[in-house]
């Protein structure tokens, strides 16, 4: 008893002292919230919604404050006309720095940034301008071809299975994990035989569970098994492993030979930069892909719309063609789907709740704009909350409906909206802003397309009906695009299937 005694009065001495001792704010910094506990600040709060947390902060404080989330002073900058000073400034707010170290930490390999590995850090930023431009013809082509081939597998060997061509019914975000992590790893890494793409699927939402955690940099000792499922999936990816694998696309052969450039690096740090990699291409585009097509199925004049102009583009003799040969959608083309883009921007806006943040590089002084500027200590974190943009009523009427159409006018994307008569510039943010923006954007964005694509002129879907709305996952809060926390049924049938019913009628 008296022993209990001693470290519960031991354990309140110390939070009286990280208290006693911790921070104050400063004159000309942001106000400054902490919360009650010590390292853990506001994270609790944070966590279980964002949104609705920051918002109320914003009421209370104005629109820059700085918060304690899990060990971090955050100053967030809720005024979307305020964003382009925080962008442009390069040399005092960095974000490849903390991206590196968080990214070494969370994937298991040394930092890129380091005297061991001169001049790896800009071989690999300039491999990404092969998921752009003209190397993005051949990827599109290949994913559009795995699509197809995972789609035809799945809609196919469900038809022979059901009963006289009735509908399916399958779990929605299921569905999308299934196909979307086989085409993409195809895409990007080739084809084997020997490959259980089941298993390693499985093993990354595993991980990704508890990525979160991670990233607040909780050690990843204290997390059960997720080291042993870390080594597990790292060594997936060994040199000599990948080197069986045919047909890798030419962004991860380039990565392949540049690793092999480095003595210094060994074959299972090689490896964890490939997982890292895997991740990074599935993590935010399954979610994504998951929303684009629950939205549209939720919206028949969507739909309707949606599939009119793939048909339109891709012509009726394809969609014929699709279940018996591979027919191609070049990126042209999908650049053509006014209808699609926006729509698929729509589920950006309505599901993405990252945060652009930069690192604090020395005490300075940030000037805003003419009225605005704020002291910042090193160190700490510069956060812009685009969600709080995404659901601005004011820059979008009904901010919390899906309107497919929100990104179109005149037949061409839109791009101008106001906030107060003032025109906003970076009114819609999933992918990062200025020189941090996620380099294979375009290419996530043409996969999203494609999957839409093909799955539509496979198939009819519905919902059924009296299902709950599928709702957001908060506790991923800016880190991209946010799962489902519900699970969601969805019925479909083959267009093959419906015109074999219609000619037996």
């Amino acid at each position: 008893m008296l022993e209990c005694l001693t470290v519960f009065l031991g354990f309140i001495s110390v939070l009286l002292f990280c208290a006693f001792c911790s921070r104050r704010r400063k004159d000309g910094e942001p106000p400054l919230i902490k919360g009650w506990i010590p390292f853990v600040g506001k994270a609790l709060e944070f966590r279980k919604n964002s949104q609705q947390f920051l918002s109320q902060l914003q009421q209370e404080h104005g629109d820059i404050f700085t918060v304690l989330i899990a060990g971090r002073y955050i100053t967030f900058i809720m005024n979307p006309f305020l964003y382009p000073s925080v962008i442009k400034h390069g040399k005092q707010l960095d974000f490849h720095k903390f991206s590196d170290s968080a990214a070494s930490r969370t994937f298991g390999y040394p930092p890129v940034q380091s005297s061991l590995f001169p001049g790896m850090s800009d071989s690999i930023q300039r491999s990404y301008t092969l998921l752009q431009g003209s190397a993005l013809d051949l990827l599109t082509f290949s994913m559009m071809g795995n699509l197809q081939q995972v789609l035809r597998c799945r809609f196919l060997s469900s038809e022979e299975s059901g009963s006289d061509g009735h509908w399916q019914e399958a779990e929605l975000y299921e569905f999308c994990k299934c196909v979307m992590f086989q085409a993409t790893f195809n895409t990007l890494y080739g084809h084997s035989a020997n490959l259980c793409l089941d298993q390693l699927r499985e093993d990354i939402e595993k991980f990704d569970g508890i990525f979160p955690l991670l990233m607040a940099r909780v050690p990843i000792a204290l997390l059960g098994k997720t080291k042993e499922i870390r080594e597990k999936l790292i060594r997936f990816f060994y040199p000599q492993r990948m080197a069986e694998w045919r047909a890798p696309c030419q962004f991860i052969q380039t990565r392949m030979d540049l690793f092999q450039q480095y003595d210094t690096l060994q074959d299972r740090d090689k490896a964890a930069h490939h997982f890292a990699m895997l991740w990074a291409a599935v993590g935010n585009t399954i979610p994504a892909a998951f929303w684009c097509l629950y939205h549209l199925i939720s919206c028949p004049e969507a739909l309707e719309a949606v599939r009119a102009e793939i048909i339109n583009v891709v012509g009726e003799k394809n969609m014929k063609l699709i279940f018996e040969e591979d027919i191609t959608i070049t990126r042209q083309q999908l650049e053509q789907m006014v209808n699609l883009e926006s729509s698929i921007n729509e589920s950006f806006r309505l599901s993405s709740v990252s945060m652009n943040i930069r690192i604090v590089q020395e005490d300075f002084c940030l000037r805003l704009d003419a009225q605005n500027s704020i002291n910042l200590r090193k160190d700490d974190i510069v956060a812009l909350y685009p969600q709080s943009t995404h659901l601005d009523p004011e820059i979008y009427d009904q901010p919390q409906r899906f309107q497919f159409d929100r990104f179109v006018e005149d037949g061409r994307e839109k791009t101008d909206f106001y906030k107060c008569g003032q025109k906003v510039r970076y009114y819609r943010m999933p992918f990062g802003s200025g020189a941090t923006q996620c380099p294979g954007r375009f290419f996530a964005m043409n996969e999203l397309k494609q999957f839409v694509c093909a799955a539509l002129l496979m198939c009819e879907m519905q919902l059924p009906e009296n299902q709950q709305e599928a709702m957001l996952d908060n506790s991923r809060a800016g880190l991209g695009i946010m799962p489902p926390v519900n699970p969601i049924t969805f019925k479909y049938r083959t267009k093959k299937t419906g015109a074999n019913m219609k000619r037996e009628q």
